[in-house]
């Protein structure tokens, strides 16, 4: 068992608890909403995509109705791996869980989005076959991504330059979708493939390639966000007390997350974003949820923001990015509120 899953049993978890019981304990107690004013909006709309490192966005749902939200959508987007943030500046969405690098692009290109608040730690894994020793040697190699500048094709963007290779030059990137992309590692026709839960889960399972890097504990990846709570500007700027009981509501669900991976996993495989729940809760226990606490989400922009110049994707300084993008008034409150 991992120490942050000890940590939580130190704190007398019950298995047998309800969700808002576990809330409870965390020190999630309702008359906390309640002393906020009522949300200015009671619809709020979310993304549906099948990554289930993005669990607590989903098991909210019921902390998101005890915040005063009477309709939660979670709306499905065809081709969302590289439309998300369409969608998010468009106002189709109000705010969604994602990896931050590719918001960190949209914040260079002016894009009208906030970053509110890190969620997880690293989920991704990258696999590569026995051709493959390093990071280093996928110099001349291809790497399979489901599309350029979708979330892994930029993940990728930065560990390359993070280790002196030039992304456009020194690697060759193949376009495929996530299920013959996992065919083609297994049959050795492409090096190495990055993936999010549940593909880590299932390439392990399979035994499936080796895993070259895994960002849940390797450095320095293991040292900053993943996820981060991100907003529509104009959203957020309307409806400022919803915005901080939206992501009031997922903090706590990342708690919940790391209190309860069982209940977790059932949530995902309800909504039918996997028909594994065995993946689904590996998926859960790999993840480091409940330490949104412990790490610096402007330290995170700024390591991002600086891997992405690296690699030439950005124009903007780090600090430029953080000026623009970043809104971290909502999180120093719910940090002052939701004692760990």
């Amino acid at each position: 068992m991992s120490d942050r899953r000890e940590s939580w049993s130190r704190r007398g978890f019950v298995g047998a608890l309800t969700l808002a019981g576990t809330a409870s304990l965390l020190g999630m107690r309702p008359e906390r909403a309640a002393g906020d004013a009522p949300p200015e909006t009671t619809r709020l709309r979310l993304i549906k995509f099948p990554s289930l490192c993005m669990a607590p966005q989903y098991v909210a749902q019921e902390l998101l109705r005890a915040e005063g939200f009477t309709e939660v959508q979670y709306v499905e987007f065809p081709g969302e791996g590289t439309r998300a943030f369409e969608r998010l500046r468009t106002g189709d969405l109000d705010m969604l869980q994602w990896f931050i690098a590719p918001g960190v692009l949209e914040v260079d290109r002016g894009a009208n989005i906030s970053f509110l608040a890190g969620v997880h730690v690293g989920c991704f894994e990258l696999f590569a076959t026995d051709r493959v020793r390093s990071v280093r040697d996928l110099k001349g190699k291809t790497i399979v991504v489901p599309g350029i500048q979708a979330v892994p094709h930029v993940f990728l963007l930065a560990i390359l330059a993070h280790v002196g290779l030039d992304p456009a030059k020194d690697v060759n990137f193949l376009v495929r979708p996530a299920p013959e992309a996992k065919m083609l590692l297994a049959e050795g026709k492409v090096d190495a493939y990055l993936g999010f839960p549940p593909d880590p889960q299932e390439l392990r399972a399979k035994g499936i390639g080796r895993v070259l890097l895994a960002s849940a504990v390797d450095r320095p990846w293991s040292q900053y966000f993943c996820c981060f709570v991100m907003a529509n500007r104009e959203f957020v700027r309307r409806h400022p007390v919803a915005t901080k009981r939206a992501v009031r509501a997922i903090l706590k669900a990342d708690g919940v997350c790391a209190l309860e991976p069982e209940r977790a996993a059932k949530t995902l495989t309800g909504l039918e974003l996997t028909k594994n729940y065995e993946y689904a809760l590996q998926s859960m226990r790999d993840v480091p949820y409940g330490r949104w606490r412990d790490y610096n989400p402007e330290d995170t922009v700024r390591f991002y923001a600086l891997r992405l110049h690296e690699a030439g994707m950005i124009k903007s300084s780090p600090q430029k990015i953080i000026a623009q993008g970043a809104d971290w008034r909502f999180l120093d409150e719910l940090k002052r509120e939701l004692k760990g």
